[in-house]
C-alpha cells in the first residue's frame, strides 16, 4: 500500500496528539505532583486581601517596616525602635509553598526588640514570612519570600 502526503500528515497529527496526550495523563496521574492548593481556605484569604494591603500601607507611612536577618540560631526579626514592645501583639506565620504540613505560627511576645525564630523549626528551603502585629490601634503586616 501507497502512503501519500494527505495521509502522512494526518498520521503525524494522531502522532502528536497521542504524545500529548501521553504526558497530560501522566502528569496528571503521578502522586508525587500534589496539584491541590497549599492552603485549604484559599478563597476566604483572598476576601481579605485589601485589608492586607492597608495594613502593609499603614507600616509604610508610619515607618514601621521590620527587619528579618539570619543568624546561626535561626531568623531574628527586628521591630522598629521606636515602638514601645510592650504594646506589640500579632502572630508569626511561616509559610512553606512546598509542603504545607512544615507551615507554623506563634504569637509574638516580645521583651526586647528582637524576636528569635529558632533553628531547628526551620528547614532549608524556601519559605514565605507574614508578620501581622498591632501596635496600639494600629494594624501591621511584613511580608518576606526567603530561602534558608
Amino acid at each position: 500500500m501507497k502512503i501519500n502526503w494527505g495521509t502522512g500528515i494526518v498520521l503525524a497529527f494522531i502522532g502528536f496528539i497521542s504524545f500529548i496526550m501521553y504526558f497530560v495523563i501522566r502528569m496528571s496521574m503521578d502522586d508525587r505532583a500534589n496539584h491541590d492548593l497549599v492552603t485549604d481556605d484559599y478563597y476566604k484569604q483572598e476576601l481579605v486581601y485589601q485589608k492586607e494591603i492597608d495594613a502593609e500601607r499603614s507600616a509604610g507611612k508610619m515607618e514601621a517596616s521590620l527587619e528579618i536577618l539570619r543568624s546561626d540560631q535561626g531568623l531574628t526579626v527586628v521591630f522598629p525602635d521606636q515602638f514601645d514592645v510592650k504594646n506589640i501583639t500579632g502572630t508569626v506565620s511561616l509559610y512553606r509553598p512546598s509542603n504545607k504540613h512544615l507551615d507554623f505560627n506563634f504569637p509574638i511576645s516580645l521583651s526586647n526588640t528582637h524576636l528569635l525564630i529558632p533553628d531547628n523549626r526551620l528547614v532549608d528551603g524556601r519559605w514565605d514570612i507574614f508578620v501581622r502585629w498591632k501596635y496600639k490601634d494600629n494594624t501591621f503586616l511584613h511580608k518576606e519570600k526567603l530561602t534558608y
